[in-house]
């Protein structure tokens, strides 16, 4: 089977280019399976994840303005020239499936060319964002253009959403849910010992590391032996609002934004506690890692990823917004060893409910279904 997998670009880190490289993988490594990925602005950059070496790259070289729209009039006259190259390649590679990865402009392309090869797109995002826009009676741009992406979305042979909750947000009957795999499975666990509480992901709004800042200092006024570590990169406007917040609340001792690693599995294996205060998640891979390393998790109980991770046996699930409890709850874990102990074991259980081997056997079976379909 021939498998083509469509993304931006694989150099910079984070959850969809981690999860591919796990999907990829696999696939290249089985018998009469070849797999193809398109980027479109890969810029010569190297992978920043493992790509097996049978994997073949092709960029298109499209290079979309990243800092401006996608519908803005310099991205809008890039697209004619996406479509064709991507036809091209197609043509040339006569995959049998296609996955689209990232949401990009060729997710809205994808199902109208080259007709004759089965079409999947996988959603990365929680679909919770575009309700007020949906209920609101009026007839904005926005509105019309979701309208749109309904229609677009009924033309893939297959949705891969990754939680139940999810897929109640989609109009059509072509739904099929498949988690995302546990990318790492230590032999060692953390032996939840070391005073270090630890949050990982993009630095950006949506992941509110703003309001774990304002929880720390609750945190900080009744437990000074802990520390809080935030692994991450991203915006660098809100980093520097971020370090400022901590200097301004004298938190610099006990709170450290520590940049970009390469070493996350070890970073929580040093560490006896994870944390999330997103404002939304569809199903976030950091939570996975974390209690695959024997982490409990405190996280807001937010739409809808965590939920569909934590139970009340390996973490706890914070109201959204509810600061003081979330505080309250870390300072109670912090204080009992025995609990610590007995959700890491029982948060490494459930990581072990996505390995790769569990998830990637239905991804096996969604491809021979729209296969077999298209035959």
């Amino acid at each position: 089977m021939n498998i083509v997998f469509v993304i931006d670009q694989v150099y910079r880190h984070g959850g969809i280019e981690r999860v591919l490289s796990i999907k990829a993988n696999y696939f290249s490594a089985l018998k009469d399976h070849k797999v193809y990925i398109i980027t479109t602005e890969q810029k010569q950059h190297k992978a920043c994840y493992y790509f097996n070496d049978a994997i073949v790259f092709e960029d298109l070289n499209i290079n979309y303005k990243r800092n401006k729209s996608y519908f803005h009039p310099i991205n809008v006259l890039k697209i004619p020239k996406h479509i064709n190259k991507t036809k091209q390649v197609l043509k040339r590679i006569k995959p049998d499936v296609v996955v689209v990865c990232s949401h990009s402009v060729d997710t809205y392309f994808m199902p109208f060319i080259n007709k004759t090869i089965p079409k999947v797109k996988e959603f990365h995002f929680s679909k919770f964002i575009e309700t007020a826009y949906r209920q609101t009676s009026n007839k904005s741009k926005k509105k019309y253009f979701l309208r749109f992406a309904d229609f677009v979305e009924s033309k893939y042979n297959t949705l891969v959403v990754l939680n139940k909750d999810e897929a109640s947000y989609y109009k059509t009957n072509n739904v099929k849910i498949i988690p995302n795999p546990l990318t790492f499975y230590p032999t060692t666990v953390s032996e939840v010992s070391q005073p270090v509480v630890i949050s990982a992901g993009r630095i950006a709004p949506v992941k509110r590391f703003d309001i774990l800042i304002d929880i720390w200092e609750l945190v900080h006024k009744k437990n000074k032996d802990w520390q809080l570590h935030i692994y991450g990169t991203g915006d660098l406007s809100y980093i520097k609002t971020l370090q400022k917040k901590i200097e301004d609340k004298q938190l610099t001792n006990s709170l450290l934004l520590k940049g970009p690693t390469n070493h996350i599995q070890n970073k929580m294996l040093s560490s006896s506690l994870f944390v999330m205060t997103s404002e939304n998640e569809c199903f976030p891979l950091v939570l996975l890692e974390a209690q695959a390393c024997g982490l409990p998790i405190v996280s807001f109980d937010c739409p809808h990823g965590p939920r569909n991770i934590i139970n009340d046996d390996n973490g706890i699930l914070i109201p959204v917004n509810d600061n003081e409890a979330f505080a309250n709850s870390l300072i109670h874990l912090m204080l009992h060893k025995n609990l610590l102990i007995s959700m890491g074991k029982n948060a490494r259980i459930n990581a072990n409910n996505f390995n790769v081997e569990k998830v990637m056997t239905l991804w096996s079976e969604m491809f021979n279904e729209v296969v077999l379909d298209k035959n």
